[in-house]
Order: C-alpha cells, then sequence, then structure tokens
C-alpha cells in the first residue's frame, strides 16, 4: 500500500455563490494509489477534481477555502497555473477530441510546451497511445481525425492526450459514462498499468469499478466524506458507516 503523501487537501470549502457545495473536507492522496470516489449526483465528486486542478476557476462565482496541496505546496498559490494542470490531467465523462488527426490530438500539449522536433513527438505519441491501449488500433491511419473514432477509442484518445503531458496525477470523472463494457474493461487495465507511474484520482458512479480498480475508496454525500478506507474495508459487510453499507449494496442512491 503506497505511503507517500501526494495531495493533501485540509478543511476544503466550495460555494457556488451563497450556496456551499463542499463542507471542509479534509483527505491525503499517497503517490502511486489510485483513490476511488463514489457517492450520488451532487454529491460534490467532480467539483472536487476541479478544485485539485484549478478548473473550478472557470466557473464564475465560484470560491474555494481551504488548502490542497500537491507534494507539499499549496496550488492556489501556484505562480504558473498551465504548469499546474500539465501536472494534473484530467479526463472529463464524454470523449472530447480535438478536431485533429489522431496524432495531432496527442502532439498537441507537446507542441504547445516548445517540443518540435518530429522525431521526439513521433516518440511521445506511440508511447501515449500504447499506454492508452490504442496504438494497435491506430498506428497505421494516425493522420485520420480524431473525431472519427469511435466513442471508446476516443475515451481513449483522450487519456492518451491527458497522458502527453506527462502528470503527476492523472484524475479520471467518470470516464467510462459513455463507453460499452468491453472498452471499459481494456481501460481499467491501463489505469492499472498507470498507477506504477502516478497518482490516480478515480470519480466514478458505478461502485463496482472503484471495488475493482481502487486501492482506498472515499464515499461523498452531500459534500461530505462519508468515510474513506481501504476499498475492502468499505466494501465489506461491516464498513464504519451504515450509510457506506446501504449505498455500495445499492440499497439507496
Amino acid at each position: 500500500m503506497p505511503s507517500v503523501k501526494h495531495i493533501a487537501v485540509t478543511d476544503l470549502r466550495l460555494s457556488y455563490g451563497p450556496k456551499e457545495v463542499i463542507h471542509g473536507v479534509t483527505f491525503n492522496v499517497f503517490k502511486n494509489e489510485i483513490l476511488g470516489v463514489i457517492g450520488p449526483a451532487q454529491s460534490g465528486k467532480t467539483s472536487l477534481l476541479r478544485c485539485i486542478n484549478r478548473t473550478i476557476e472557470f466557473t464564475p462565482g465560484a470560491r474555494v477555502q481551504g488548502t490542497i496541496q500537491v507534494d507539499g505546496e499549496d496550488v492556489r498559490q501556484a505562480g504558473d497555473v498551465f504548469a499546474l494542470r500539465r501536472r494534473i490531467g484530467m479526463v472529463a465523462p464524454l470523449p472530447v477530441g480535438l478536431p485533429l488527426s489522431i496524432y495531432d490530438n496527442v502532439a498537441f500539449a507537446p507542441r504547445c510546451a516548445g517540443m518540435s522536433r518530429r522525431s521526439e513527438l513521433d516518440a511521445i505519441v506511440e508511447q501515449c497511445l500504447r499506454q492508452a491501449a490504442l496504438w494497435d488500433e491506430v498506428k497505421d491511419r494516425l493522420d485520420s481525425l480524431g473525431t472519427k473514432l469511435s466513442g471508446g477509442q476516443q475515451q481513449r484518445l483522450t487519456i492518451a492526450r491527458a497522458l502527453s503531458h506527462q502528470p503527476e496525477i492523472l484524475c479520471l470523472d467518470e470516464f467510462s459514462i459513455a463507453i460499452d463494457p468491453v472498452t471499459t474493461m481494456r481501460i481499467e487495465d491501463v489505469l492499472k498499468n498507470l498507477r506504477q507511474q502516478m497518482t490516480i484520482i478515480l470519480v466514478t458512479n458505478l461502485t463496482q469499478q472503484a471495488r475493482r480498480l481502487a486501492d482506498r475508496t472515499m464515499f461523498l454525500w452531500s459534500g461530505k466524506i462519508v468515510e474513506l478506507d481501504r476499498t475492502e474495508v468499505i466494501f465489506s459487510d461491516q464498513p464504519a458507516s451504515r450509510q457506506t453499507y446501504e449505498y455500495v449494496n445499492g440499497i439507496f442512491g
């Protein structure tokens, strides 16, 4: 079990205008672990991810209090927010492909960071597509539009694009919401391998996905942490909270 603290969240509060939606949550994420985050809709799961990589700042009226530290540095004090977002990759629920070729989708971020040598770009594109379990399916048509791929392939392309930043942390927000079960399982295998290289926060509406993948699981309810423990404890017959037991067993939620 990983034990080196990578992310430290302390008394995090988030408000949209006058309404507080995250209520003083405190937790740590360890290096090279997969932390699953489960809970009903409107529990604050997506908002939590957006606080970590500061994309919450795109939402008018959002106000964040408390601290979020990555390797001991407060993300809200980061002078270069773009560098921060390169360190913390994000994969959205629905695949959002750039209107570019498969190759250029993956090469986009490295080019923006100043990389221009074709050999270096070729290597990164291949590496990221391999990591996303997509290389063998697209290696002969890298010049084709990424938006022409199937839904599952586009989601894996989104993951490859997130990996092209070479992030330390990868946040996934219900990545399997619009893809078939077979593709979902392929991406789950990808994530099991990626955890050797980075820290992963997995928000999922599928409790059994957290059970399969996560080292630890956090149960959020109405912006509060009901329980955070090893995944085998959360899904046992005796988690600390009766509410946790009822949620993971489908009694409510």
